[in-house]
């Protein structure tokens, strides 16, 4: 049976596959068996309490979703002291994604997040529907090192940063996060895009543009996760149209060494561990021991 353990940096996961943040919550403990997963995906947290976005926050298209939820929540120190304790339940490593419009802010969330039950902070550099200079740092090569390395020297967690697919050259941006101290690049986030409705003449979401989810960007992203994989030396998590054991390969094959899963999870929770099992089953068929 093949050994589908992987590690990214320090980090040790039982299989390369790990829900993408947003599409995720401790809660689908109700439908899948949590333990299953390379790892647990918060969902991006901010330091005060968020209501989010307008709604209408989704808008089906003939390919996937448009979402613009907003990073809604109760705040750091609600997350803290509620949310942790429910993760800390299970086995794989905690994933704690966090975002702010401010530099400062951002370094004072890793500080805040910097206990024994959290595995890993994410920083959410990438929010499509932010500006480049407030929340979506990843836009340009400075920014990104700017916000990195005030995080990187607020905390000695390993640090995974979540670039954006809407950067002009994403290969700057992660050479960028690297040398700021990152530990990982998460690619990619969400593509910022626009639904209009014929029946009002209105944008089909409250906040106007949204970020697009689909397996039809996997080429996309794939081809980015290979442009920056010959860049860069740190591990690389691909996330974009994963749906069935064959992505997960071709990201590996790409320079990834673990997938999230946003779409399919959302479409179908048990799309995590169906994804995990045939994954097995892929490699025990070609004789493959280590994945």
């Amino acid at each position: 049976m093949v050994d589908l353990s992987v590690k990214i940096g320090d980090v040790e996961m039982a299989n390369p596959v790990t829900p993408a943040s947003g599409a995720f919550s401790w809660e689908y403990a109700d439908v899948i068996d949590l333990n299953r997963l390379g790892g647990l995906v918060a969902k991006t947290i901010c330091k005060e309490p968020r209501l989010g976005n307008p709604t209408p926050r989704m808008a089906e298209t003939e390919a996937g979703i448009i979402q613009s939820i907003g990073l809604p929540g109760k705040g750091i120190e609600y997350f803290i002291d509620n949310i942790v304790p429910e993760y800390a339940k299970f086995t794989p490593p905690l994933i704690v994604s966090v975002s702010s419009e401010d530099t400062a802010e951002f370094a004072e969330l890793a500080a805040d997040l910097s206990i024994p039950d959290v595995d890993v902070i994410e920083c959410n550099i990438s929010c499509p529907t932010r500006n480049t200079t407030g929340g979506n740092f990843a836009m340009l090569s400075e920014h990104t090192f700017d916000v990195v390395s005030a995080i990187r020297a607020a905390t000695d967690k390993p640090l995974w940063a979540k670039l954006s697919p809407n950067a002009g050259d994403i290969v700057s941006i992660a050479v960028a996060a690297e040398e700021a101290g990152a530990d990982c690049l998460v690619i990619a986030n969400t593509f910022l895009s626009l639904k209009i409705r014929t029946d009002n003449f209105r944008p089909a979401l409250g906040n106007k543009f949204g970020g697009m989810v689909s397996p039809a960007l996997k080429p996309i992203v794939l081809r980015m996760v290979y442009q920056c994989a010959k860049e860069v030396k740190i591990p690389i998590i691909g996330i974009g149209g994963v749906t069935k054991a064959e992505d997960v390969v071709e990201y590996m094959l790409a320079g990834a060494s673990a997938v999230g899963i946003g779409y399919a999870g959302f479409r179908n929770p048990t799309a995590l561990t169906t994804i995990i099992d045939d994954l097995e089953e892929w490699c025990d068929e070609r004789g493959i021991e280590k994945i």
